[in-house]
C-alpha cells in the first residue's frame, strides 16, 4: 500500500489505546472476581459464571439495563469520572431487588468519541467500586470507540445485571396486602435523574458555575453536589430479607416518574398507596432547582425522587424490626405510609 493509505487510526479508532485501556483496568476488574461462582477474567468473548445450586433449589435469573443518563455530562464538564460508574450500578441492581434477587454479576458497556485509556479507568473504577458495594462480580465490558460520530471528548455508558432468586420467592405486587406499611429508603441526592431538567436550570437559564457553592451557605460545590454517587440499597434490602424473612412484599425503586409513577408498579388491583412527603426530609438541592426554574412542585414530583430512594411495602407489625435492620445497614429510612383497600394509584400528602 502507498504511503498515505488510510487507516482505522486515521478514521477515528485507535486499537493502541483501547488495549492500553484494557491492561489498566484488569487489575481494578479483578478486585471484584474473588466471588464464589467466577469463572473467567477480562479478555475473553463472554464471562463465565457457576450458579451456586446448593444454595438454589428452582433458581430464576433476574436481569435489568439502564444508563447513567446526562449526569455524565456534569462528569464531562468537570472531567471528574470516578464515582458515575457507581451511579450505573446501583440503577441496575437496585431493579433486580426490587422482584428480591440478589444481584451475581454486572457488564458495562462504555462508548466514547475517542479512548482516552485514563478516562475509562476512571470511568470503570467507579463500576468496580459499585460492584463491590452490591456484592457482585464485574465479570466483563465494552468499550467502543465511535470515530467520526461521537464527539472527541463525548462518552455514554450503560450496563446490565443479571441477579437470582428462589423460585416462590419473588416479591410484587402479588404478595402485597391492602394494609402494608410503606417504609422509604432516604436518597440524599438526585441519584441518576432528572439530569436534563437540573442542567437546565443550572447551566441554560441560571449560567451557574459548577465550583460555586450548590445553593446558598453549602458546604459543598453544584459539582460535588451533582455527582453526588448513588446510594446502592440493594444489600441493605437483602440484609432486611435474610433478618426479616416474610415481611417484605414488595420494593419500589423511585427513580424518573417519581414515588407516584414507581410506588404503583409495585401494588395489585384495588389497593391504595397513602404516602406521606414529609416523613423523610427532601435534600437541599432539590430546594434549589426548584427555586431557580421556578418548577411547580407536580413536575418536581414526577422528575425527582425528592430525598426518597426505595419504598419497601411490609407486613403490618414488623415495621420496627425493619427500621432496626436497615439503621445496622447505615440506611436512613422511615415509615412513609400505608396502603389501604381502594383504586389503585398512589396519593401523596
Amino acid at each position: 500500500m502507498a504511503d498515505g493509505g488510510a487507516t482505522y487510526r486515521g478514521a477515528g479508532v485507535d486499537i493502541d489505546a483501547g488495549d492500553e485501556a484494557v491492561e489498566r483496568i484488569k487489575d481494578i476488574v479483578a478486585t471484584t472476581n474473588n466471588l464464589p461462582g467466577v469463572l473467567s477474567s477480562i479478555g475473553g468473548f463472554g464471562g463465565l459464571f457457576q450458579l451456586d445450586m446448593e444454595r438454589f433449589t428452582h433458581p430464576v435469573l433476574v436481569a435489568a439495563t439502564d444508563g447513567v443518563g446526562t449526569k455524565l455530562e456534569v462528569a464531562r464538564l468537570v472531567d471528574r469520572y470516578e464515582t458515575v460508574g457507581i451511579d450505573l450500578v446501583a440503577m441496575c441492581v437496585d431493579d433486580l431487588i426490587c422482584v428480591g434477587a440478589e444481584p451475581l454479576f454486572f457488564l458495562d458497556y462504555i462508548a466514547v468519541g475517542a479512548v482516552d485509556p485514563q478516562r475509562i479507568e476512571e470511568l470503570v473504577t467507579g463500576v468496580a467500586a459499585g460492584c463491590r458495594q452490591a456484592g457482585c462480580a464485574l465479570l466483563g465490558g465494552e468499550t467502543a470507540e465511535h470515530g467520526g460520530v461521537m464527539h472527541l471528548g463525548d462518552v455514554d455508558m450503560a450496563g446490565f445485571a443479571v441477579g437470582v432468586v428462589e423460585r416462590g420467592r419473588e416479591l410484587g405486587p402479588d404478595r402485597v396486602h391492602d394494609d402494608d406499611v410503606l417504609i422509604g429508603l432516604a436518597s440524599p441526592g438526585i441519584r441518576s435523574n432528572g439530569y436534563t431538567l437540573a442542567r437546565h436550570i443550572f447551566f441554560e437559564r441560571q449560567s451557574r458555575a459548577l465550583e460555586a457553592p450548590a445553593w446558598d451557605g453549602a458546604s459543598v460545590s453544584l459539582a460535588d453536589e451533582l455527582l453526588r454517587p448513588s446510594v446502592i440499597y440493594a444489600p441493605a434490602i437483602l440484609e432486611v430479607l435474610r433478618r426479616c424473612p416474610e415481611v417484605v412484599h414488595a420494593v419500589a425503586h423511585i427513580t424518573g416518574g417519581g414515588l407516584e409513577g414507581n410506588l404503583v408498579r409495585a401494588l395489585p388491583e384495588g389497593v391504595l398507596a397513602m404516602v406521606d412527603r414529609s416523613a423523610l426530609p427532601v435534600p437541599e438541592i432539590f430546594n434549589e432547582i426548584q427555586r431557580c426554574g421556578d418548577v411547580r412542585d407536580e413536575e418536581m414530583a414526577r422528575v425527582f425522587n425528592l430525598g426518597v430512594g426505595m419504598v419497601l411495602a411490609v407486613a403490618r407489625g414488623s415495621e420496627t424490626a425493619v427500621l432496626e435492620v436497615l439503621a445496622d445497614e447505615g440506611i436512613e429510612s422511615a415509615v412513609v405510609g400505608a396502603l389501604q383497600p381502594g383504586d389503585k394509584g398512589v396519593e401523596v400528602q
